[in-house]
């Protein structure tokens, strides 16, 4: 026993030695738990599980931390068939203790046994189904599915107790009975167990309050003795005759009996299982079309899945090989650039990457891709951007300030460098009164040209637009 403060061996004082705290009410609490658990370990030698499982329970209720009553409170669940209870007080006593601990043996035994436990979980699949059968007033497939059950788990109380009052309920008292008894096998003090056979018993027992008269036989014969043996002569014997006709009669008559023990006794028998059998081989063909059922829903997912997959595919795939896909867009860089270094046509290679600039976004392509682009586009920009600024200029003294912002634009776009381009756009925005197009131009010229007339120049035009800033 250790210290709950500090964790040090108590001795029999009623003060931790180590740390000097108040152990009595602590060492009391563990005596009584301890206690109970004996108790319970007594109880389920004799198979009283019942009693083990409440006075373990109250051991834990006083220590929680005793191990041995949680393993033990475990192994008395799954001795009764409830394998979830046994298996939560194991794994709380795992958790409680990780190391050398007997509920590691437990869990494991269960778990290496694949197929034991994949017989423990239908058979609490089919005792949960006969809960649902029994609720929707469908006694015969409830009792069915006890059956079952009980072929997985024989030591299952509670599928016992329930397939009893089953019987009970169609007044099978004998079948009930039995039932019982198994259930006495294994939990000897179970209080529903001895409350149900109480009641069957009750029904067992013949009525013996009925008083049955007694007839008192006239006497028949006549009694003496001879010597030492005592002699014993019928009176009024009659040697009884027997006749053709009688025995006709009696022959009438045992056919008779006889035919109707066979329409009362044998046929409703024979009914009976005929019914059984057709019922449960219903329930079997139910059940193998639930599971065919749920294979094709899952076949039909399985195909929708697929089918989605593969129109994603084509469509990927038409955008890599299509019209408009990735390689016949590299095919048209690949011959802008062929072409541009074959005749140096600058205003044909200057087209064919502005159609690849609009079907396609040049950041998200290949790196390849990008620094081929941006290869033709650094050899023919300045060209081009004289080209267009040219026009732009043009355009600007015709007062075309529309046009001359199209042209100057490109010509910025072919050179970003173009000092001059990029100014006289601000300036052609400035006259198409488009004010924050200008404003945030000129900006840009004082920011990528700073010290420097254009920018001076831009920076004077700023301040007409807006003085306040």
């Amino acid at each position: 026993m250790f210290c709950y403060n500090c964790g040090c061996l108590l001795s029999e004082h009623d003060f931790c030695t180590a740390c000097g705290a108040d152990v009595a009410l602590y060492k009391k609490i563990l005596y009584v738990s301890n206690m109970y658990y004996n108790e319970g370990l007594e109880k389920a030698g004799v198979r009283d599980l019942t009693g083990a499982i409440t006075s373990l329970r109250q051991s834990l209720k006083f220590n929680k931390n005793n191990i041995d009553a949680r393993n033990l409170l475990g192994l008395v669940y799954f001795e009764t068939g409830e394998v979830v209870a046994a298996l939560s007080e194991w794994v709380i006593s795992k958790n409680l203790r990780p190391e050398k601990n007997v509920a590691d043996d437990y869990i494991n035994r269960l778990q290496s046994n694949s197929s034991r436990l994949d017989s423990l979980n239908q058979t609490i699949k089919k005792y949960n189904q006969a809960l649902v059968y029994c609720m929707q007033d469908s006694r015969d497939l409830a009792v069915i599915q006890l059956k079952k059950v009980l072929s997985l788990n024989s030591r299952f109380v509670r599928a016992h107790q329930l397939l009893a009052l089953l019987y009970m309920d169609s007044e099978e008292w004998e079948r009930a009975e039995r039932e019982l008894h198994k259930c006495i096998e294994i939990d000897r003090n179970n209080t529903q167990t001895l409350r149900y056979l109480k009641e069957v018993e009750l029904m067992l027992i013949p009525d013996e309050t009925v008083h049955q008269p007694v007839k008192h036989k006239k006497e028949e014969s006549v009694r003496y003795q001879s010597d030492n043996e005592v002699i014993i002569q019928p009176l009024n014997m009659k040697e009884p005759r027997r006749s053709g006709a009688s025995t006709l009669i009696n022959l009438g008559l045992g056919l008779i009996i006889g035919i109707a023990a066979t329409y009362f006794l044998i046929v409703p028998a024979a009914q009976s299982n005929a019914k059984r059998e057709e019922q449960e081989s219903i329930t079997r063909i139910g059940n193998e079309l639930d599971a065919k059922t749920v294979r094709i829903q899952e076949l039909e997912a399985e195909v929708k899945k697929l089918t989605q997959q593969n129109e994603d595919l084509n469509q990927e795939l038409e955008g890599i090989v299509g019209a408009d896909g990735t390689l016949h867009t590299i095919d048209e860089l690949l011959l802008a650039a062929s072409s541009y270094l074959e005749n140096k046509d600058v205003q044909a290679t200057a087209e064919s990457l502005e159609k690849i600039a609009q079907s396609v976004n040049i950041e998200e392509t290949s790196g390849g891709f990008q620094s081929l682009y941006h290869m033709l586009l650094a050899a023919i920009g300045p060209d081009l951007s004289l080209e267009y600024a040219q026009k732009g200029s043009d355009s600007f003294r015709e007062e075309d300030y529309k046009a001359a912002i199209e042209s100057y634009t490109m010509a910025v776009y072919y050179d970003e460098t173009n000092q001059d381009a990029l100014f006289q756009l601000a300036r052609s925005y400035h006259k198409d009164e488009d004010v924050a197009n200008a404003v945030a131009t000129y900006d840009k010229v004082i920011e990528l040209f700073p010290g420097t007339s254009v920018a001076r120049s831009a920076q004077r035009y700023r301040d007409e637009l807006s003085p306040e800033e």
